[in-house]
């Protein structure tokens, strides 16, 4: 809970006028059985005066207490919604500070419960600490007291009454709270396997694995629901035992009084406040109860919360605004293994490509393509070996500068809701219409875009849904040359595309990119056949070197490839 502190410390105002406001409350719900014990003896005296002046302080205190409750309910959410507003943009803050592997650490949906279920979680404790905190002790500490007052011979109902109802309450209070930390664990598990599912529901279509995905599905919601169930029925318990035990209570002190009324009146008043006071000490075990379980959750959710914010991020990026002003890149026996893997994904890989150089990468399924590419963008950094960008070690290199001078475009890049137009100023944000089109007629995009009716504002909805792959591939090409990078990877960006467009795209870049570096990962050597330089890989290693005509001559990897892909070509 201690995160906690310094976020209501900027909200201190409203939560000391919360405090305040709650105590007003308390004062107010005390005191009330109180005077109505003063007005039932004065009706049986037939004091008039005592009940008017009574009866117009008893609705004065609870005027008191609504406009008291009214403000501790709104400043308490000033609090709450404040604190969760703001652990949670610097929650996010911290993950876009992280590198691909801190964020694979923790998996996507994991971050995302922690973002929204956890802060919700934490947000329910604040708004409850501001409004039961101060409450329950001083109604718990004041009702007990006023009771002994009102009707000290029955201290032993108060007292066993009390030692029941705490006793079944921290028991009970004990273990929903191991119930709720499962419950946390059970809906990050449903999260996990809900979005598998929808991100993946082409595959789930293609292979007619829905059973399979309902069956997976039904298990980790039915462990769920059995921990919430298990939740419920404690409380179905827990609710009438409480009840019953204050009801036992309040029977047994009737009963005793009962047989003293009509020699002392007065009690028929006193045990009226005193059963007052009994509810207001039952109330505030109960409230307590439910705070002790709120404060549960939300302290596994802080852990939780917490975890995230004590990552130290596994990359670091040196301060500067200095960036290489020309794209050569050096590989210098670098080598990288994937955390959690046993083997190596890159073996000792060396090599160098000139400013202006289009180079391609060509290797089978696994063989350390992607890798490479996602190491010349820095989203992992190498376990051995150097990385140079213009003569700079990558490591050297400000982030800023680094995005800037590379620029990587995945095969199934991710285009955010929004519009065309704020997709690519995402890149460059003082993106003119014109530098616009320039870039969508090297990407063949221009076309199809101007055929919208809202041309470069039309909406681009969730997962780009509304365009087909050849038009999300072309306006992630789009995006990647916007801002005229030193450095393009192309990570089988142009797959989705016809052989006429994909032709088109190569001969733009040559033309209006002609001092960008490009890197090109492709399947087909088709794609890759006019490079000045080829790497072929496999098995994380760099088994040939060269242009096409070289290696169609000399490596027997590439010449494999070569011929199967010509031999599909000619069954076609």
């Amino acid at each position: 809970m201690k995160v906690l502190i310094p976020y209501i410390k900027r909200y201190r105002k409203d939560a000391y006028i919360a405090v305040i406001s709650v105590i007003a409350l308390v004062f107010a719900t005390l005191w009330q059985p109180r005077l109505l014990q003063v007005v039932m003896n004065a009706i049986l005296k037939g004091d008039k005066a005592t009940i008017f002046q009574q009866g117009i302080l008893l609705i004065g205190l609870a005027i008191i207490g609504i406009i008291a409750g009214v403000i501790n309910t709104i400043y308490s959410a000033h609090v709450a919604l404040g604190v969760a507003t703001d652990l949670r943009a610097d929650l996010y803050s911290k993950v876009q500070s992280f590198a691909y592997a801190d964020v694979e650490k923790f998996s996507a949906s994991n971050l995302v419960v922690r973002m929204t279920n956890d802060i919700n979680q934490v947000q329910q404790i604040v708004m409850a600490g501001f409004q039961q905190i101060s409450r329950i002790p001083l109604l718990f500490i004041g009702a007990f007291i006023l009771a002994m007052v009102t009707m000290p011979q029955q201290w032993w109902v108060l007292i066993g009454m009390m030692i029941i109802v705490l006793g079944v309450s921290f028991y009970s209070y004990k273990k929903m709270s191991d119930y709720f930390g499962q419950t946390q664990q059970n809906i990050e598990d449903v999260n996990t396997v809900a979005r598998e599912n929808l991100m993946g529901i082409r595959v789930v279509k293609s292979f007619v694995q829905e059973p399979n995905e309902i069956a997976k599905f039904s298990k980790v919601s039915d462990k769920l629901t059995k921990v919430t169930a298990k939740i419920g029925y404690n409380f179905a318990i827990l609710m009438p035992a409480f009840f019953l035990t204050a009801n036992i209570a309040v029977a047994i002190s009737i009963y005793i009084v009962g047989q003293n009324v009509t020699t002392h009146p007065t009690y028929l008043a006193a045990i009226t406040s005193f059963i007052s006071y009994l509810m207001q000490i039952l109330f505030a075990v109960i409230n307590g109860g439910f705070l002790m379980i709120a404060a549960s959750r939300a302290n596994i959710s802080l852990g939780r919360i917490g975890e995230v914010m004590a990552t130290t991020p596994s990359m670091n990026y040196v301060k500067g605004d200095d960036k290489p002003v020309i794209g050569d890149i050096e590989f210098d026996h670098v080598s990288f293994t994937y955390p959690g893997d046993d083997e190596p994904t890159l073996k000792d890989i060396s090599f160098t490509v000139k400013a202006g150089e289009m180079i391609g990468i060509v290797g089978a399924t696994g063989s350390g393509k992607t890798t490479l590419a996602q190491l010349i963008a820095r989203l992992y950094d190498p376990d051995s070996g150097v990385i140079k960008i213009g003569g700079v070690d990558i490591k050297q290199l400000p982030e800023k500068s680094l995005r800037e001078t590379v620029a990587y475009v995945l095969q199934r890049s991710t285009m955010f809701s929004g519009t065309i137009s704020a997709n690519l100023r995402q890149v460059k944000e003082d993106a003119t219409a014109t530098q616009m089109q320039w870039a969508a007629n090297i990407a063949q995009a221009s076309e199809f875009i101007e055929r919208l009716p809202q041309t470069y504002d039309a909406p681009v909805e969730e997962r780009s849904s509304n365009f087909s792959g050849g038009q999300k591939q072309r306006l992630s090409i789009t995006r990647g040359v916007i801002a005229n990078p030193k450095i393009l990877i192309l990570d089988d960006a142009t797959s989705a595309l016809d052989a006429k467009s994909e032709k088109l795209v190569q001969e733009a870049l040559d033309k209006d990119l002609q001092h960008t570096t490009t890197v090109v990962i492709a399947e087909k050597i088709s794609s890759i056949i006019r490079a000045d330089k080829i790497l072929v890989m496999d098995d994380g290693k760099i088994v040939g070197n060269g242009n096409h005509h070289q290696l169609v001559a000399d490596n027997a990897v590439y010449q494999e490839i070569y011929k199967t892909q010509k031999a599909r070509e000619g069954a076609k």
